[in-house]
């Protein structure tokens, strides 16, 4: 955690009260949310009573697919990108299943970005019968930002509600809830600094979900719950901090971002780098009709912190295990799956071949990260290598 949010939250873990209580305690707690919620509206380009507060992530994206597509029944077509979280694909698998919903997968590129021409068509097959769409505006395996101001421009031209997860890209990425257009969006607290079971859905007003929770009525009557005062006082202190910083953050973590790369290329020479390859932030394509619009894309081509690998004759939760025993600690692909021995969704809808999809691994960089730990991980990244190759011919 960041200092900032770590001192934010410990101060409020002294006091007592109820948020929603009347009494002088109550009312101290609710002011602390009430600032915290304008520290992250103003950190992001949104209104105050646009921050709906949830225990995270993985809550604020079922509240917007369920809500959204609850609220805008009897429309029955959800689309998603075929790489989303879980946290996003699960619910909207489990509206088909069990609420009639008809999921559509977007496809997406070599690079796993989806195209506007791609939403478009999928739109114009039958506008009407489209209750919402949501694509995450950067991938958390391998990094590739989507256009989602393009996205959510051609979403609003047929008048579906849009809805990004933004977990990723919050604090590594310039994000302004007003000027992506999109009308829901999601972010974490453990994601930028900030303390694990607390995050945002971001809702533009005169949007209102239903309720995936009932109870006292708080948020706007959209998530109810006492509210965690001292945890939305350490995410408001994250936002501010991350967001302050995020420029030069973004250039220390590029630069290190590539030298990662470049130097395990140098070590394992048939290693692949999945995602977008123009790591020094491209931006994604747009379609000309979009230019012409001056709709603006996303900034960067690429997260600044992310650096994705499929090692070849590899398993990637056997070199895993053999870099954690040295120290270093990275990932096979989302932490909500871990242990779970599948190819990685994300790589198959990139078209990669299963094998090459379970030997992948996700090497992160943060505000902690240096290039002592870019030494530690190519002094022992070849011979797990190795060693992982040999015990898959075994």
């Amino acid at each position: 955690m960041l200092p900032e949010a770590i001192e934010a939250m410990t101060e409020q873990f002294q006091r007592v009260g109820n948020p929603s209580s009347l009494h002088a305690a109550g009312r101290r707690s609710r002011r602390v949310v009430e600032e915290s919620r304008e520290t992250i509206a103003d950190a992001l380009g949104a209104r105050p009573s646009e921050v709906v507060f949830t225990s995270g992530g993985t809550e604020a994206d079922n509240l917007a697919i369920k809500g959204l597509y609850w609220a805008r029944r009897p429309r029955r077509r959800v689309l998603i990108s075929s790489v989303e979280h879980h946290a996003v694909l699960d619910p909207a698998h489990w509206l088909a299943d069990s609420q009639g919903a008809e999921i559509e997968l977007l496809p997406v590129d070599e690079h796993g970005r989806v195209h506007p021409e791609t939403l478009r068509a999928a739109i114009e097959r039958d506008p009407d019968s489209v209750a919402m769409i949501s694509i995450m505006w950067a991938n958390n395996e391998v990094g590739t930002v989507q256009p989602v101001h393009v996205l959510a421009a051609i979403a609003h031209d047929h008048g579906i509600p849009f809805h990004t997860d933004a977990v990723q890209a919050v604090g590594q990425l310039p994000v302004s809830f007003a000027e992506s257009g999109a009308d829901a969006l999601t972010l974490s607290g453990h994601k930028i600094g900030g303390p694990m079971g607390v995050g945002a859905l971001l809702l533009a007003r005169g949007l209102t979900p239903v309720s995936v929770q009932h109870g006292g009525g708080q948020e706007r009557d959209v998530r109810s719950g006492t509210l965690d005062a001292p945890a939305i006082a350490g995410l408001a202190a994250a936002v501010a901090t991350a967001v302050g910083h995020q420029e030069e953050q973004s250039r220390r973590l590029t630069a290190l971002r590539d030298e990662l790369i470049a130097r395990v290329r140098q070590a394992v020479p048939d290693v692949i780098l999945n995602g977008d390859p123009d790591l020094r932030g491209a931006s994604p394509p747009q379609a000309p009709q979009d230019e012409r619009r001056g709709i603006a894309p996303a900034s960067s081509a690429r997260l600044p912190g992310n650096a994705h690998f499929s090692f070849p004759g590899c398993e990637g939760d056997a070199l895993l295990m053999l870099l954690d025993a040295k120290g270093v600690e990275c990932s096979t692909g989302s932490a909500c799956s871990a242990g779970v021995s599948q190819p990685s969704h994300v790589l198959l809808a990139m078209g990669a071949e299963p094998a090459a999809a379970r030997g992948s691994l996700r090497f992160t960089l943060g505000h902690t990260s240096t290039r002592e730990d870019v030494d530690r991980l190519i002094e022992v990244l070849p011979a797990a290598v190795e060693r992982a190759r040999r015990a898959g011919l075994s």
